[in-house]
C-alpha cells in the first residue's frame, strides 16, 4: 500500500513563485512514492518501469521520439535501453526507412513486466492519491491543458 501524506501536496508557494519548480517537485514526489513502493521485485527501477510504460503507449517508435517522450537526451535513452535490451524486455532495430534511425518496441516479456508490475503500481498510487483527497482526475486534465498551451508556438 502506498501511503500519501496529504500535506505533501500543500505548498506555501504560489504560481508566481515558480510553476516549473512546483511541477518538478510534484513529479519528484510521485517518483519517490513509487520508488519507495518498489517498481518491480525482479529488479527493475522506477525509471526502467517508466520507460516500459511510455513505450507501451507509443511503440514502435524511434529512439529519439522515446527520449523526447521521457524528457531525456538521446544518449541517456541509449544507455537506458541497453540493459533492457540485454534482458529481452525491449527490441531495438534499425529503421528500414532511415538507416541512421533506430526503432524501439516492447517484447512480449517487456509488456508482461510492465503489466504485471508497473501498471498495478501506478493504479495503487492513483488510488492512494484519490483516498488522500488529491484531485487526480482534475490534475490530469489540467496537466494536459498546460502541456497543450506550452507546446503551442
Amino acid at each position: 500500500m502506498v501511503n500519501i501524506n496529504q500535506s505533501t501536496f500543500m505548498y506555501d508557494r504560489t504560481v508566481d513563485d515558480g510553476l516549473p519548480d512546483l511541477l518538478h517537485r510534484v513529479v519528484f514526489l510521485l517518483a519517490e512514492a513509487t520508488r519507495r513502493r518498489g517498481a518491480d521485485p525482479g529488479g527493475l527501477t522506477y525509471s526502467q518501469m517508466r520507460l516500459l510504460g511510455t513505450l507501451e503507449d507509443i511503440q514502435p517508435t524511434t529512439q529519439h521520439r522515446l527520449a523526447e517522450a521521457l524528457s531525456v537526451s538521446d544518449p541517456a535513452i541509449s544507455r537506458a535501453l541497453r540493459p533492457l535490451e540485454a534482458d529481452g524486455l525491449v527490441e531495438v532495430r534499425q529503421d528500414p526507412e532511415h538507416a541512421r534511425r533506430r526503432l524501439v518496441s516492447l517484447t512480449e516479456a517487456g509488456s508482461k513486466a510492465f503489466h504485471s508490475n508497473g501498471k498495478p503500481l501506478y493504479e495503487e498510487l492513483r488510488t492512494a492519491l484519490l483516498e488522500a483527497g488529491f484531485p487526480y482526475e482534475r490534475y490530469l486534465r489540467d496537466t494536459e491543458t498546460l502541456a497543450q498551451l506550452l507546446e503551442t508556438p
